[in-house]
Formats: structure tokens, sequence, C-alpha cells
């Protein structure tokens, strides 16, 4: 990417894929069939192991669908101890061999939760210690050095509902202690707003640390019930909490023109999170929306 242009793209999230393998799933080769019927030129690969992992077989479906990939997507729980390096290194060490041999150039880093997805229950403090949160700085800056070093890739670090980094000051302090060679931020809008978190505001006040979105939207009125509920990201998600632009928050017109002021090159990721979805929902709802975001700014393009 050259020009100073909001490039959108889309990922398997979008068709309801959450994990490497599961028969509730879109298979692979519908998802890039959909994508490309779609309108979509970018993609992100989603769980490793979903898309073929041989670089050869997946440039060439790829290229059978005049497809590129953006990112691949690691997850990281740093926060824990400096010895928690070797089990994040490992499996990020293959995603960014297959991003870059695609041609990719981010690598979306998502934190662990503090809470069990299915059962609710608290699988440690919700909140970090002083040297827990020295750690997670210490990790990430790592992980974003080797990243670049070894594989040319950069970090973009995807705050998430139900991690330790979600609110608008979680991530300002994140940002403030991380070194922006190695670690920007992947501005999730939906997760931002699920957390009270502004993405005007973070797009205002850190602009230079904006390297990646993430495009989606909340339902406000599912979001307040799962709020008095202490609903899990899970639950919220099979509650609806998601919605189709431009039927929810953040104002996604707003963000676009905000990211296009910028002025520079930027990736915006349609991910609607919608495991498990009847395979023939997802396609309708990826082309309304590509149409609507394209609307929403002069500068915003797919290719």
């Amino acid at each position: 990417m050259t020009e100073n242009k909001l490039i959108i793209g889309t990922a398997p999230d979008s068709w309801g894929v959450w994990f490497p393998d599961d028969p509730k799933q879109t298979p692979w080769e519908r998802f890039l069939d959909e994508v490309a019927e779609s309108g979509y030129k970018w993609i992100e690969l989603g769980p490793y192991g979903y898309l073929p992992n041989d670089p050869t077989r997946l440039a060439e479906e790829l290229k059978q669908r005049d497809l590129k990939v953006t990112a691949g997507t690691v997850f990281t729980a740093f926060h824990r101890g400096l010895d928690q390096w070797e089990a994040a290194w490992e499996p990020a060490r293959k995603v960014a061999e297959l991003t870059a041999a695609m041609g990719g150039e981010h690598i979306v880093v998502i934190p662990a939760m503090w809470r069990d997805d299915v059962t609710g229950e608290a699988v440690e403090s919700g909140q970090l210690t002083e040297k827990a949160w020295s750690d997670l700085f210490a990790g990430h800056n790592r992980l974003g050095k080797t990243l670049l070093e070894d594989f040319g890739l950069k970090q973009q670090f995807h705050s998430h509902a139900d991690s330790h980094v979600g609110a608008q000051e979680d991530i300002e302090t994140l940002l403030g202690a991380t070194d922006p060679k190695y670690l920007n931020l992947c501005l999730d809008t939906g997760h931002a707003e699920y957390c009270g978190a502004s993405s005007l505001e973070l797009i205002k006040n850190y602009p230079d640390r904006i390297g990646y979105l993430h495009l989606k939207q909340i339902n406000p009125d599912i979001l307040k019930k799962v709020n008095e509920e202490n609903m899990t990201w899970a639950a919220a998600n099979l509650a609806g909490v998601m919605t189709e632009p431009p039927n929810g928050l953040p104002d996604l017109r707003a963000v676009i023109e905000a990211v296009e002021a910028l002025n520079r090159p930027i990736f915006g990721i349609v991910e609607q999170d919608m495991y498990p979805v009847a395979f023939d929902v997802p396609m309708p709802i990826a082309k309304r929306t590509r149409n609507y975001l394209l609307s929403c700014g002069s500068r915003t393009a797919v290719n």
C-alpha cells in the first residue's frame, strides 16, 4: 500500500469462523469464493489452520480469486510472566511465516481473556499488578521487535473484551509504555465501544499509533443488557451484541473520516463476529457492509 487510502477488507470472522476446524463454520473454499463474490480484495488469515498452511497452495487459491492477505492473528498472555515467551512464540512464528509468505505486512495480537468464555468463571484476576503490567509491556516489545526483525511484520495490538486491555485507560497505559517501533494499535471499533473506549478519541490523541483497523459495531441496547448481567464476550455475541453497520455504535462514518484525515495508507478490516452462523447468512451482510463503508469516505476503497 502506497496511496493514502483506507483499504477495506474482510476476515474469516465475518463468516462465523473462530476455530481452525469446526463443522459449524463455513468451509474455507466457500469463504474464499464468497469473499471474492462480495467484492473484497484483501483478507486476514483467521485462525491458523483454517486456510491451507502450505504457502504454495494458499498462494494459488488466493490468486485464483484475486485475493491478498493483510495480516495473521496470534494470541498472547505476557502479563502472566516472562516465561510466557516460548508459549507465545512458537505459534506466532508459524503465523508470521505464512503471513510473510503471502505478502502480508501485519500481525494482529490478541491478549488472553481473564475469564472462561464458556463458564464465565474467572481464571485469574481481572486487574493487573504493577509487575504484570511490566511483563505485558516487555513481552509485547520483544514480540514486536522479533516480528519486525525476523519477518518484516508490524505488531498491531488488539484490545479485547474480557481481557486486561479494553478500556480507554488500559489502552492509553499500554501505548504510553511500549515502543511505537514495535507496537501500535489494531483499533477494533466494536471492542473499544464494548469496553467504553472512544475510537474517535484514540484516533485524535494517538494518531501515529493507529496502525490497523477492525471495523464493527455494537448494539447499544444489547450492550446495556450485557453490562447489567455481567455477560461474557461469548455470551454477548450469542445475544447479538454485534450488529450490522450502520445500525449500531460507534458511528463508522465519523471513524472513517477521522482515519482518512491521518493522510496515510491503512487497512480497515470488516470483522463481524458471527460464530456460529448459518452458511447462507454472512455473504449478503458482507456485501451490504462493504457498500456502506465505501460510501463513508472519499478515500476509502477495496484496492
